[in-house]
């Protein structure tokens, strides 16, 4: 590894790898070469990619051939590694749940205790079923783990989850979720100090573009007799930007919303006299 560069390892295919790559370019970082190679170089940032499995990522980086990576919590955690986990990214969310098939009751934790669980997590399996003094028994397989109920192959399943269609299609319900998982930015806990400089500037951009993704950029007409109350409800980073209008009596006001209270703060927006409301979206935020 160089010092001047910092080695990113990323899933080689597959939409995790597509939003990763989606990320890094929000983050004014381009991939020079297509991911049908095992490296990359990116325009940017000085940084090198390499394309891997993402149930391999945890070792690579915890043996320092990469400085960092990308890749589902799930995965980190199932594969216990010595990395630390940066920052969640936000994407590719998905959980780890217990599903049985649809014809079957299940009164709780308990129905597991005797059966065999396929999965291909049995890792995180294992410490379910510990956690819940439960007492079945683990087929780890690799593959379509949903069609082993109806194979004969198990009695329940122990798998990720995203819509929920596949279970469906496989006579398959959901009972438990035991994990939340999403993308996560890792890195090796041994790093060098310029290493960790640049993995520090990669985050800084990382967080501007999460910051700019759950915030809007809001402009609106206000009558004067109204601007503090609106300006309470639109307080920005620091506060509105305030310019009066030609028309006496009133100003325009510029501010950053959040995406969660969008809608409720604009039915309160209105019912505070704003008119002319415009709202945009962010690219990047840097506070």
């Amino acid at each position: 590894m160089k010092n001047d560069t910092l080695t990113m390892a990323i899933q080689k295919s597959g939409r995790l790898s597509e939003d990763s790559v989606k990320l890094l370019k929000q983050c004014g970082i381009r991939i020079q070469n297509g991911n049908n190679n095992l490296k990359a170089i990116a325009n940017g940032f000085p940084m090198e990619l390499i394309f891997l499995r993402d149930d391999d990522i945890p070792q690579y980086v915890e043996d320092g051939v990469a400085d960092a990576g990308i890749l589902g919590l799930n995965e980190v955690l199932e594969k216990n590694k010595d990395v630390e986990v940066i920052q969640p990214l936000g994407f590719s969310r998905c959980r780890l749940s217990v599903a049985i098939p649809r014809a079957m009751d299940y009164p709780g934790k308990e129905f597991l205790n005797g059966k065999r669980i396929a999965t291909s997590y049995p890792v995180l399996l294992d410490k379910f079923l510990k956690e819940n003094k439960l007492n079945a028994e683990i087929h780890p397989i690799s593959g379509s783990v949903e069609v082993t109920p109806g194979l004969g192959l198990a009695d329940a399943i122990f798998e990720i989850v995203s819509s929920g269609g596949t279970l469906l299609s496989n006579g398959l319900k959901e009972t438990e979720t035991v994990l939340k998982s999403e993308a996560v930015l890792i890195a090796g806990k041994n790093l060098s100090e310029p290493v960790n400089k640049l993995l520090q500037q990669l985050l800084f951009r990382i967080r501007s573009v999460q910051k700019a993704a759950n915030n809007k950029y809001i402009l609106l007409n206000a009558p004067e007799e109204q601007l503090d109350n609106i300006i309470s409800l639109i307080p920005g980073i620091k506060s509105p930007t305030i310019m009066p209008l030609a028309e006496k009596g009133w100003y325009s006001l510029h501010s950053v919303i959040s995406e969660d209270d969008f809608w409720g703060v604009i039915d309160k927006l209105k019912e505070a006299g704003a008119q002319g409301i415009l709202v945009a979206p962010i690219e990047k935020m840097v506070t």
